[in-house]
């Protein structure tokens, strides 16, 4: 799925807070412009982003999807080293806080935080951004970009290019955290070495001119350096500590610190977990499963198998229910006032056709009279008015 991940220091952050001279906007001007008109390249592509890139009549790439890593040596980055240790560290103390010195309103207010800092991840940067699965009126548009602030994930014109290399080049060296290298590469490990030269040879040809049409995300990447430490550590540690009387300790290592790692590490699992464990019921020869463990925190996009088959698709999801798919209710939920619309999704005769070639059998029954429907259920089950056919 799925992210992109912290490129500024944690230790810069927090410094900031205290010295704000030490915010410094440094921009990349030339190589925003530049990126804006760049066209892309499909040619080598190693999975699909957009429909548009389907090649067969079940909405598959006319190639089947490799998966390699070289064996390039990993350059470690120490300084990310020292500084997502110290976070985690921190996390664990403040996760100590949470269950015994915190007052119910700050955990309250951290939980809700963790779902409005998801949001900015699933339904903003990725759903919305990275696949362009539905569209959105400026007023959610807003309030998304506020949330994906507050997720401290980087930009969301940065996550949504990190991901579409995710999706295009899945499972190999132009992938950021290719799985192919292991669940702790995938995980973290990506954020603590130096970037593959194929990810950066082949990003150049990544086109985001969609993103930079948006003058909501143009302002978010402008002005990040100053809007996330605001968003992200600074007012969620003096809400609590001017409306209901909370330490700043308190304030700071849960609402901030144990929240920020905790929504990071949720967001990495459809990285890691969800690329190792669970069935895979539409494509059996990638490695994105379908794991309800990582929908469940993850706000419904653990259904991984079936999003890396059908990006495209607004629920990430073919689950008509949506209990477990939190991200897809809260898009409804603004498809009924008019605020979400143009919501892109796949049809049942697709899906069919995709299971049928190339799933791994673990599908559950279409219905009534599958030629895998056990004669036990079917002698057990109850039929009012039957007729005979």
């Amino acid at each position: 799925m799925f992210t992109r991940g912290v490129r500024y220091s944690v230790l810069e952050i927090l410094l900031s807070l205290t010295f704000p001279s030490v915010l410094v906007n440094i921009k990349k001007s030339i190589f925003i412009y530049a990126q804006i008109n760049m066209a892309p390249k499909s040619v080598d592509a190693n999975g699909v982003l957009f429909e548009s890139d389907a090649a067969t009549p079940d909405l598959a790439l006319g190639s089947r999807p490799i998966q390699q890593a070289d064996s390039q040596p990993k350059q470690l980055v120490w300084r990310n080293i020292i500084l997502f240790t110290y976070l985690h560290l921190a996390a664990i103390y403040g996760g100590y806080l949470f269950l015994f010195s915190a007052k119910w309103q700050t955990d309250i207010f951290a939980y809700i935080l963790y779902l409005m800092s998801g949001l900015g991840i699933t339904a903003g940067a990725h759903r919305l951004w990275a696949h362009k699965s539905y569209k959105a009126k400026w007023p959610l548009r807003l309030i998304l970009v506020i949330f994906n602030t507050l997720a401290f994930q980087d930009s969301a014109i940065d996550w949504a290019r990190d991901h579409r290399m995710h999706h295009k080049y899945s499972e190999t060296d132009a992938d950021p955290h290719n799985a192919t290298r292991g669940f702790f590469f995938s995980h973290i490990g990506w954020l603590l070495v130096r970037k593959h030269p194929e990810l950066k040879r082949k990003g150049k040809g990544l086109d985001l001119s969609d993103l930079y049409a948006d003058p909501i995300l143009r302002f978010q990447k402008k002005y990040y350096l100053i809007l996330m430490p605001l968003a992200c550590f600074v007012l969620p540690t003096v809400i609590p500590v001017y409306m209901w009387g909370e330490s700043w300790l308190n304030a700071f290592f849960v609402a901030a610190l144990f929240r920020y790692t905790v929504i990071l590490n949720v967001t990495w699992l459809v990285n890691s977990a969800a690329h190792k464990w669970g069935d895979k019921p539409y494509d059996r020869s990638i490695q994105p499963s379908e794991n309800i463990s990582v929908s469940i925190f993850a706000l419904g996009e653990g259904f991984h198998n079936y999003h890396h088959t059908f990006p495209w698709d607004y629920k990430t999801a073919e689950l008509g229910n949506n209990r477990l798919n939190f991200t897809t209710n809260f898009i409804n939920l603004f498809a009924k006032i008019g605020w979400a619309y143009d919501m892109k999704t796949v049809s049942d005769e697709i899906v069919r056709s995709r299971v049928r070639r190339t799933g791994d059998g673990s599908h559950h029954l279409w219905g009534w009279g599958d030629k895998d429907h056990a004669q036990d259920e079917v002698d057990a089950a109850i039929r009012i008015n039957p007729k005979d056919d």
